[in-house]
């Protein structure tokens, strides 16, 4: 199993956020976007698109997965619910890499069955942004999930600052997901730089 571009894995909401946080060496970002028109999503995604080609970003769109066929996108991120309606051969057919969220063991047993190229397991800590059915997973849930995947990438989310970056590399996740602690903080684009110290990388 290949590993991922990159131990930082900030989540954002435009394709403005791509541009900013990819010349400052972010190099895989997540776009969310939520109840956008569609011709505004496309746009916004085609958008994100370019400025990830223009940064060598590796692009993650969450959920629209015929937009990400079509477009050519890297990454698609599903959620539980998404694989209700997924077409994931065609998907695989597009080439493109698939990271699937998880909240429980029966999820994970889910996930696997789908072969994704990464999982991902939050919220670590209690989130803001939005309401989750599941509760905080902690620091010990994620060491169980990389045992449980071995070599398959984890992805940690949910309620990470910079200073529980480095917990989260420690028990065992292969990338860090964020999103306010990028989009809030007063420097975006001196905190990807410390992040990227943090963990021990190099910016590009």
């Amino acid at each position: 199993m290949t590993s991922l571009p990159q131990k930082i894995y900030p989540v954002v909401d435009t394709a403005l956020w791509v541009d900013r946080l990819g010349s400052a060496g972010a190099r895989f970002i997540q776009l969310r976007i939520k109840d956008l028109p569609e011709d505004e999503l496309l746009a916004e995604i085609r958008a994100a698109h370019a400025f990830a080609k223009k940064h060598g970003v590796c692009l993650v769109l969450n959920d629209y997965w015929q937009i990400a066929v079509a477009e050519g996108i890297d990454y698609l991120h599903l959620g539980q619910e998404d694989l209700d309606t997924a077409d994931l051969e065609a998907i695989r057919k597009a080439g493109i890499r698939l990271g699937i969220s998880t909240h429980s063991h029966e999820e994970l047993t889910r996930a696997l069955a789908c072969k994704p190229d990464y999982v991902a397991l939050g919220p670590i800590w209690p989130t803001r942004l939005k309401k989750m059915p599941f509760g905080p997973q902690g620091m010990e849930r994620l060491t169980e999930w990389k045992n449980l995947i071995g070599d398959l990438p984890l992805v940690a989310i949910g309620g990470i600052t910079l200073e529980r970056l480095r917990p989260c590399l420690d028990a065992g996740a292969d990338s860090v997901a964020a999103v306010s602690d990028f989009t809030q903080h007063a420097d975006p684009e001196g905190q990807v730089k410390a992040w990227l110290a943090e963990a021990g990388e190099a910016a590009p």
